[in-house]
């Protein structure tokens, strides 16, 4: 009692919350589905970008800036990154429209995981085969994410309140987008106010991913690059995208726990228990203590045998 019993109810919840959330996590095989995530969007989702990009009237190279800028690399250091991709006439001269929706259906594949995982994460079954429409729409919408991601910094470039304004836009934007892509792919199965968490948790680890990768990603592309050229910046890449899939999965799942329904029910459940615990012990005491022991039992015997 003393230890627990001192602890503050929300810290205590928070707690349980935490190792409910690394529980689950291994259920669910999180580091797993990050590097999925991360094969698959390299695969699917960035040529695809990269062909969209290209045809794109605006300035910038979409993919390439999004990549540029979450790892938050100087200008020096991009240019390795730009190296990876092609320019905008080479793309556009060898991409044909059968090419286009070949990569179109294969980025399903990636909405299609991403739906699995939010079902697995709120225990829901998974969504019938009719609805795959709804992951069409998620692929639109998070290119579109990803493109607003990359040309933001572009408005009010060199003034110094940009960094800053582009930072609070990009958490309002993000926080907005993950709770609408989370309400979308589980078709509605989960009510509004319960996904805002995960959306807040989710654009909250993928800044904070953004201050990891200027400390770590930055400086291990510099010398992967030096070391084994475009090989090395292909794996700082694929590596910083687990890192991204790890922010989308795990705030989702960090936003289910952290629920105020399901740290209030778990609240109850944690009461009832105790409650049921305390009248097991209760009754336990109290036939220990109806029980004769055998004192008892020698005195009694010889009250009889007085009697007699």
């Amino acid at each position: 009692m003393g230890r627990s019993a001192s602890r503050p109810p929300r810290r205590r919840q928070l707690g349980d919350a935490g190792r409910a959330v690394w529980r689950h996590g291994r259920e669910i095989e999180l580091l797993h589905r990050a590097m999925a995530f991360a094969a698959l969007c390299f695969v699917t989702l960035v040529p695809l970008l990269i062909v969209i990009a290209a045809a794109s009237p605006t300035r910038g190279s979409g993919i390439a800036d999004w990549i540029i800028d979450g790892l938050g690399l100087s200008r020096r250091q991009a240019r390795s990154v730009d190296q990876l991709f092609a320019s905008r006439r080479q793309v556009l001269s060898t991409t044909t429209g059968l090419g286009l929706a070949a990569l179109a259906v294969f980025g399903l594949s990636l909405m299609a995981a991403v739906q699995n995982a939010y079902a697995r994460i709120w225990g829901r079954p998974a969504a019938p085969w009719h609805g795959v429409w709804r992951q069409a729409v998620a692929l639109v919408g998070l290119i579109g994410y990803i493109l607003v991601a990359a040309w933001s910094g572009v408005p009010g470039r060199g003034t110094a309140a940009q960094p800053l304004a582009r930072v609070l836009v990009m958490l309002i934007v993000g926080a907005l987008f993950f709770w609408w892509l989370q309400h979308l792919l589980l078709a509605g199965r989960v009510p509004w106010p319960r996904l805002l968490p995960g959306a807040v948790a989710t654009v909250l680890a993928l800044f904070g991913l953004r201050i990891f990768s200027r400390l770590v990603f930055a400086p291990m592309l510099a010398s992967e690059a030096v070391s084994y050229g475009p090989v090395g910046t292909v794996l700082v890449v694929q590596s910083w995208l687990i890192g991204v899939g790890y922010a989308v999965y795990g705030g989702a799942l960090a936003g289910r726990f952290l629920d105020p329904a399901t740290l209030a029910a778990r609240a109850r459940r944690g009461a009832f228990a105790a409650a049921a615990l305390a009248r097991t012990r209760r009754g336990t005491a109290v036939r220990a203590g109806r029980r004769p022991t055998a004192g008892r039992l020698r005195r009694g015997k010889r009250g009889d045998r007085a009697g007699r």
